[in-house]
């Protein structure tokens, strides 16, 4: 999608789609072209390296699923991506560093960005020859703790005041083994040793402030209600959405966040879209909006107590006359340093933090798109080089995911594909009714892989939309080769 080349011939236009809720540009450009700019920058100590990393790059983006048998069917290939996971000066921040830099690069033009931020585990409990391993959930598992930070570039607004945005990329991530607490270990020692806490927003250590007419909007769950978060962004010039957790208190003996909720009154009322979990499913939510201004005291840290962090609003979103079976209305309250004053300003921090489920997305991308969890490698220095790779893959993945919700009734992915592959899934499939507009491409695409588009039956899903468009991409490869003959 986008501009691509097969065997030298070039197909499509640099157009860019707009998938619904999210828009982004484009990164399914063929295997190899997207390896090389991906990784293609990558400092391993040796040029041959990097190019080795760029082959297996191209071979795990042409091939998903996270084993490196699956994707290397050449003996000779397989064992020279083993040695490569196993070479000094290979590793998890080497391999990742060009995506990184490409991301931040991007995210200092002028616009509008969410970095969003979450952590995931990555299981490999049952992989029990595997060493160095990390203990992950509650202490039975085996894996690592996948700290991450996606880059959207907010493109425009819908009338219900939620975001469509571009991806942009990874704008940071950490793969931890994380070990138990020493037993006995009392808070004061907890403190002063490097803490699961202080990775939250650590990004923008390195990353600096954003430029003028550049705005970086962190947004984070409940994991991220600390002070260090709150105190880097306004440190470095971001504003922030985090979910409160805490039962803070406010600077100056004022009381509670909640005391001072109640003491709010109702702005408006506005909706949020609930996503279907734990055997509830989707509803449109119809909220109450209260807002206040508050200043947050400051905790005590080694060293001593921290100043107070002033210049917050809390806003809180309560779910009203939830539907019967409904067993947790939605309850959020929102501590951020953007601006509160309206309800239209209110209800767009509630969009913005209503997006944070494109980082969900993102997880799905990497588990059940590129098969995070599915490698064998008998090391965890190794399996976290591997995880690198498929971690960029995987935001590849979320463009094509994020197509199959495009906006139906258009013809930007018709424009994109070009006139050879329509014809491909033309003569496979048969034209569509309503002509090829982007629902009738990518579930096209989708059924090349196994999807079975029955009517009732919604969207296609990672793995389906993956497979057809691997399938695709190799009936175009053939066509180009027929050509050239």
């Amino acid at each position: 999608m986008g501009v691509y080349w097969v065997r030298g011939r070039c197909y499509g236009t640099p157009n860019r789609f707009r998938t619904g809720q999210l828009m982004y540009r484009t990164t399914l450009h063929p295997p190899a072209q997207w390896a090389q700019l991906e990784c293609g920058l990558a400092a391993l100590g040796d040029r041959r390296r990097t190019q080795r990393l760029v082959t297996i790059a191209t071979h795990l983006a042409a091939s998903p699923g996270g084993t490196l048998p699956q994707a290397f069917q050449d003996w000779a290939e397989l064992k020279a991506a083993y040695r490569f996971f196993g070479q000094r000066g290979v590793g998890f921040e080497r391999i990742l560093a060009p995506h990184l830099a490409r991301t931040r690069a991007a995210c200092r033009q002028p616009g509008e960005y969410l970095i969003i931020e979450d952590t995931t585990l990555l299981d490999y409990s049952g992989r029990p020859a595997t060493e160095n391993l990390g203990v992950i959930g509650d202490g039975g598992g085996r894996g690592f703790e996948l700290h991450s930070a996606l880059a959207v570039r907010v493109e425009a607004w819908t009338l219900e005041q939620r975001p469509e945005g571009t991806v942009t990329g990874l704008f940071g991530q950490e793969c931890r083994t994380p070990r138990p607490a020493p037993k006995g270990e009392t808070r004061r020692e907890r403190l002063r040793r490097p803490r699961k806490s202080q990775i939250w927003a650590g990004a923008f250590k390195s990353a600096g402030r954003p430029p003028e007419g550049s705005q970086w909007i962190y947004v984070a769950d409940r994991e991220s209600d600390f002070y260090e978060p709150m105190q880097l962004c306004q440190q470095h010039g971001v504003d922030f959405i985090i979910r409160s957790y805490q039962g803070r208190r406010l600077a100056e003996a004022a009381g509670s966040l909640q005391a001072a909720l109640d003491r709010a009154p109702v702005m408006g009322q506005s909706t949020v879209e609930v996503r279907a979990r734990g055997g509830q499913p989707a509803r449109t939510a119809i909220v109450e909006l209260r807002r206040v201004g508050v200043q947050l005291d400051g905790p005590w840290r080694p060293g001593g107590w921290q100043p107070p962090l002033a210049q917050i609003n809390l806003v809180e979103v309560r779910e009203v006359s939830a539907p019967a079976g409904v067993k947790e209305p939605l309850h959020w309250k929102l501590l951020t340093s953007l601006p509160c004053a309206t309800l239209a300003q209110v209800r767009r921090v509630v969009g913005r933090y209503a997006a944070r489920w494109w980082i969900e997305e993102y997880h799905k991308a990497l588990k059940s798109g590129a098969g995070v969890e599915e490698s064998q490698l008998a090391r965890a220095d190794r399996l976290e080089s591997l995880i690198a790779v498929l971690a960029v893959v995987a935001v590849r993945l979320l463009s094509a995911k994020m197509l199959a919700r495009a906006k139906p009734e258009t013809f930007e992915a018709a424009a994109s594909f070009g006139p050879e592959m329509l014809a491909l899934l033309e003569q496979k499939l048969g034209p569509p009714k309503d002509g090829w507009n982007n629902r009738n491409v990518i579930i096209a695409t989708a059924r090349l892989g196994g999807f079975l588009a029955r009517k009732q039956g919604g969207l296609p899903g990672w793995q389906t939309i993956w497979r057809g468009w691997q399938r695709l991409m190799g009936m175009g490869e053939g066509l180009a080769t027929l050509h050239h003959k």
